[in-house]
C-alpha cells in the first residue's frame, strides 16, 4: 500500500520541493499551506505520516500537534524546526511529536527519518493486553482502566509503557526510550523522558513519590516491575 504523507508547510517553494521529491519516491502527498488547513486535512485525510512546520500562519505547528493528539490521532508527526529553536523541539516532543528535523535539512536525512517512523508505526504490537495491580492496558485500542474506571493515557504514554513492559525487569536507559519511542538518537535533552515518566507515575502508581512499577535506576534509567 502506498504511504500517504501530509506536508504542512507555508514556504511554498520548500513544500513544492518536498512534494516532488516524495512523489518521486513513490509516496502520495497532500500539501497544506497553514495550520488550519493542515489540521483539517489531517483529520479528514488520515495520512500515514505528517511533516509539520512549527512556524505556521493561522495555527502554529505546536497547536496542530497538540490538537491531533488530543483527538486521539496517532500517526507519526515529524516537526520541521528552525535552527537553534530547542524550546520548540522539546515542546513538540512533549505534545506528542515523534521526531524533529532542523532547517536547513538534507532530503536524504528527512527521507530516512520518514521511512523509520513509518516502519515503526506499521509494526504490529507484540503485546495486546497487559494487567498489573489495578491497571489494565489494551494496546490494541489504546485504552486503559484503573480499578475498573477509564484511565486517560496519551499515545506517547502507551508507547513508553509498551516498551518498558516488553523489557520488564530490565534496565532501560533514557537514550533507549528516546530511540524506541521518539525515534531520536544522540539527543542531549533527556528531561523529555523524565517528564513523561513523572506524568505516568501520577496516573498509574498508588504513591507516585514511591513508585513500585516505574522504578528509577540511579544514573542508568528506568525499569518496569510488575
Amino acid at each position: 500500500m502506498t504511504p500517504r504523507l501530509l506536508i504542512i508547510e507555508d514556504e511554498a517553494e520548500l513544500a513544492a520541493g518536498l512534494k516532488d521529491s516524495f512523489e518521486f519516491e513513490g509516496y502520495q502527498v497532500i500539501v497544506a499551506a497553514d495550520g488550519e488547513q493542515g489540521l483539517e486535512a489531517a483529520v479528514h485525510e488520515r495520512p500515514d505520516l505528517i511533516l509539520l512546520d512549527v512556524m505556521l500562519p493561522k495555527l502554529s505547528g505546536l497547536e496542530v500537534c497538540k490538537t491531533l493528539r488530543r483527538r486521539g490521532l496517532t500517526m507519526p508527526i515529524i516537526m520541521l524546526t528552525a535552527r537553534g529553536d530547542e524550546t520548540d523541539k522539546v515542546t513538540g516532543l512533549e505534545l506528542g511529536a515523534d521526531d524533529y528535523v532542523t532547517k536547513p535539512f538534507s532530503l536524504r536525512e528527512l527521507t530516512a527519518r520518514v521511512k523509520a517512523q513509518l516502519r515503526r508505526s506499521q509494526n504490529p504490537a507484540d503485546i495486546e493486553v497487559y494487567r498489573f495491580g489495578s491497571i489494565v492496558l489494551d494496546f490494541r485500542h489504546n485504552q486503559a482502566q484503573r480499578a475498573g474506571q477509564e484511565l486517560e493515557l496519551t499515545p506517547r504514554e502507551f508507547e513508553i509503557l509498551r516498551h518498558l513492559i516488553r523489557h520488564r525487569g530490565e534496565i532501560v536507559t533514557r537514550e533507549q526510550l528516546l530511540e524506541a519511542v521518539w525515534g531520536i538518537t544522540n539527543y542531549p535533552l533527556t528531561r523529555t523522558v523524565d517528564n513523561h515518566i513523572v506524568k505516568l507515575r501520577q496516573k498509574i502508581e498508588d504513591s507516585p513519590a514511591h513508585p513500585k512499577y516505574l522504578v528509577t535506576v540511579h544514573r542508568l534509567g528506568y525499569k518496569f516491575v510488575g
